[in-house]
């Protein structure tokens, strides 16, 4: 009996009701390769513990680690035609969109919030990578304008967390043009005087580059981020020479002057915090005086 209970049982019982460990119990670093729990990777903010590598990060837990007290409101925004060019490469369109938004649980490749940054209220946008490669297309360029017009109208500050492959090839013409359009509403903000900050993360690249992502106020990178128009393969074979090291990583445009500064992630909050009581201090100083 001992060996029907003892042996016999438990094996019968792991063939017909196995245990498998969850997937997402363990994440291994992009950079150092070492195993961390999920649970802590995800409380440090998507940030390695063992060698720092910042990697990406949805927009759910972004707008976690920068309100004040996790507090904040998302902002509706506008619907977009989809799929205007019936566009099928080797899947529709319509498809991929609809894998993308079963994988994230959004609309689409941007989300825009209301809330407070160590007590400066602002718009804060973020990109979503996961989604399509974070790709600027209508809906993209439609949600940039409706958050700087809420910007606008409650006079707030308006911060960008870029992250982004380019534009998306999917809406064609369309999607590049985004790139004018949201450069408008860029300089729309500062018209009316208010600071646009952006924040580079890892990628950004592409048509994002080119237009909304590199005229900020203030140019505020991750470590390690890649920042580029093209990649460094094309530049190559472009140039045919070889490219230096850490080029387009943020270290080197903080070296070369191309960003202001490259702030951890963990420290982003605080370090938004003070550039945007700077800047509106500034300007509201400024305004009396005239």
């Amino acid at each position: 009996m001992n060996w029907l209970t003892n042996y016999v049982k438990p094996k019968l019982q792991r063939v017909l009701n196995p245990r498998d460990t969850p997937d997402n119990l363990w994440h291994k670093c992009k950079s150092c390769g070492q195993m961390i729990f999920q649970k802590e990777f995800v409380a440090n903010a998507y940030v390695c513990a063992h060698c720092e590598h910042h990697d990406r990060m949805p927009p759910g837990p972004r707008f976690d680690t920068v309100f004040d007290d996790k507090k904040y409101t998302l902002l509706k925004l506008p619907e977009v035609q989809i799929d205007p060019l019936k566009f099928k490469d080797t899947k529709k369109y319509t498809e991929r969109l609809k894998i993308a938004r079963a994988n994230t649980g959004d609309i689409d490749a941007l989300k825009v919030a209301t809330g407070d940054i160590n007590g400066q209220p602002a718009v804060v946008a973020v990109q979503n990578f996961t989604f399509m490669g974070g790709s600027m297309g209508m809906a993209v360029g439609e949600g940039i304008i409706a958050g700087v017009q809420e910007a606008l109208k409650q006079h707030l500050p308006f911060v960008l967390f870029a992250a982004s492959g380019g534009a998306r090839m999917q809406e064609g013409i369309l999607s590049l043009m985004q790139m004018p359009r949201t450069t408008v509403a860029v300089q729309m903000l500062r018209d009316a005087g208010l600071p646009y900050i952006v924040v580079l993360t890892d990628p950004t690249s592409g048509g994002v580059s080119a237009s909304y992502a590199m005229l900020g106020d203030v140019q505020i990178a991750e470590p390690g981020a890649m920042i580029a128009f093209s990649g460094a393969r094309v530049i190559e074979q472009t140039i045919r020479e070889k490219l230096p090291e850490g080029f387009q990583r943020a270290e080197y445009l903080l070296e070369h002057g191309m960003v202001d500064m490259v702030v951890h992630r963990n420290e982003m909050r605080a370090q938004l915090g003070t550039v945007l009581s700077i800047l509106t201090d500034g300007r509201k100083q400024k305004a009396a005086a005239e």
